[in-house]
C-alpha cells in the first residue's frame, strides 16, 4: 500500500467517523496494539541513543516525517539522513520519553498513534539550552508482512505558546 492510499483511507475514516466507533476501535487485536507500542518504543529508544538508523529503521521506504520544526523529510533514508544531522546538532544531547500513547485501528492493516513525549537536551541554533518541552505525534502505522511499519509521522509541540494570547 502506498503512502498516498494509506493518508486518503485516514482523511477519509476520520471525515466519515468523527469520534470513531466502537467497530472500529476493535477492528484488530490486543496483540496488534502491542505491536505497536513496540515499535513506538523501538522509536523512543532509537532517538535516545541518537542513532538516525535506529530511529528510521521501522519506517516503511516511501514513509513522510514532518518535524516540530516543519522539516519534511521523504522516504526511509531520507529520515534517517535528516535524524542523523538533528541529533550532530540540536539534539546531541537530547532525551526523549514517552509519557501517553492511544492507538486507534482504522482498518485490521492501519492503525493511528497518538504518543505525547517530552523531550529535554534540546538546544536552539545559538547553542543555548531549551527547557523540556511536550511534543505530540500522531503516527501512521501500516502492517506489511505480518510487520507494524511508519507510513507516516507529523509531530507537533504541546501548547508552545502557553501563557500568552497568540
Amino acid at each position: 500500500m502506498n503512502l498516498l492510499s494509506v493518508i486518503a483511507t485516514v482523511v477519509a475514516i476520520s471525515i466519515l467517523t468523527p469520534g470513531g466507533s466502537a467497530a472500529s476501535d476493535n477492528i484488530a487485536n490486543s496483540a496488534d496494539e502491542l505491536a505497536i507500542r513496540k515499535v513506538i518504543g523501538e522509536m523512543t529508544t532509537g532517538f535516545n541513543s541518537h542513532s538516525g538508523r535506529a530511529a528510521s529503521a521501522m519506517y516503511l521506504p516511501d514513509a513522510k516525517l514532518t518535524t516540530v520544526r516543519g522539516e519534511v523529510m521523504d522516504g526511509q533514508a531520507e529520515i534517517e539522513k535528516g535524524l542523523d544531522a538533528i541529533f550532530a546538532t540540536r539534539a546531541k544531547n537530547a532525551s526523549h520519553r514517552n509519557i501517553d500513547i492511544t492507538v486507534k485501528f482504522i482498518r485490521p492493516d492501519v492503525a493511528l498513534a497518538h504518543v505525547t513525549n517530552e523531550l529535554s537536551g534540546l538546544v536552539a541554533p545559538d547553542r543555548k539550552s531549551l527547557p523540556p518541552h511536550r511534543e505530540l505525534s500522531l503516527r501512521v502505522f501500516v502492517k506489511e508482512g505480518g510487520q507494524w511499519r511508519v507510513a507516516a509521522f507529523h509531530n507537533t509541540m504541546v501548547r508552545p505558546f502557553a501563557g500568552t494570547n497568540q
